[in-house]
């Protein structure tokens, strides 16, 4: 039987170790675990090859060559071993990789989602939050479709929610309209004052102004006329302030 040399079995199991790092470096060396994996199994093999030298050197008969031969090929199957070790650690690797960055993908998408947008309110442009100008809308909308008092109680929890809101000078006055589509004067002049106190700039405050007045006849208030007054000096080149004129010269 042909003995097998020391430097044979040294070419084996160096061509093992050469085989190891070169399946694994594409995928495992970027994560810390896998990486710790394969230097334990290249240890593992670097003992085996030492262990197989030492015996080499202190026994040269017969049946030590074959017990070396044995040991070999169970080296050599635990290297197959290893190897399908190593593939299963890649694999989980790469698809930790991948759900890792469908996850930041995901995540990315959503927060776009909730980020402030720029729209123009009444002329002006504002940053609005997704949600706000969402909400706001389905209130205009519901005031639109003629449902005075859902519209009314839309643009009160509006206020409620987004008290700062660029939307909120308009979200007021719609509320006091509501108001007084459904004949509640009272409450039509107390929302349209607050337009005037909080929002005195907005576009909507002339507008406001002759509701109330529109409010103050109705309940047969003499402070209409004042306030018809107020109105065309306060905001004289509004759309507002003509239609005060007007009712001012039918007096």
């Amino acid at each position: 039987m042909m003995k097998l040399s020391k430097s044979g079995l040294s070419a084996a199991l160096l061509a093992a170790l050469t085989w190891l790092p070169l399946q694994a470096h594409a995928g495992l060396f970027d994560d810390d675990e896998a990486r710790k994996a394969l230097l334990d199994l290249r240890a593992k093999v670097e003992a085996m090859r030492s262990e197989l030298n030492a015996r080499i050197d202190t026994k040269s008969d017969k049946s030590s060559t074959l017990d070396l031969i044995n040991q070999n090929e169970v080296t050599l199957q635990e290297v197959a071993k290893l190897r399908g070790q190593i593939e299963v650690l890649s694999n989980e690797l790469a698809n930790a990789q991948k759900r890792q960055k469908d996850f930041y993908v995901d995540l990315d998408a959503r927060l776009r989602k909730l980020e402030p947008r720029e729209v123009t309110i009444d002329g002006k442009t504002a940053q609005v939050d997704p949600n706000e100008q969402k909400t706001y809308e389905a209130a205009y909308k519901i005031f639109l479709a003629g449902d005075y008092k859902a519209g009314g109680t839309a643009f009160s929890e509006f206020l409620q929610r987004y008290p700062g809101s660029s939307y909120a000078a308009n979200a007021q006055y719609y509320l006091g309209s509501s108001y007084f589509a459904q004949r509640d004067c009272k409450g039509a002049i107390s929302a349209q004052l607050l337009v005037l106190k909080n929002y005195p700039d907005s576009p909507r405050a002339p507008e406001a102004m002759l509701n109330i007045a529109s409010c103050q006849s109705e309940l047969k208030d003499k402070a209409a006329k004042k306030t018809l007054q107020d109105l065309i000096k306060a905001y004289p080149d509004s759309a507002a302030a003509a239609t005060a004129k007007e009712r001012l010269s039918g007096k």
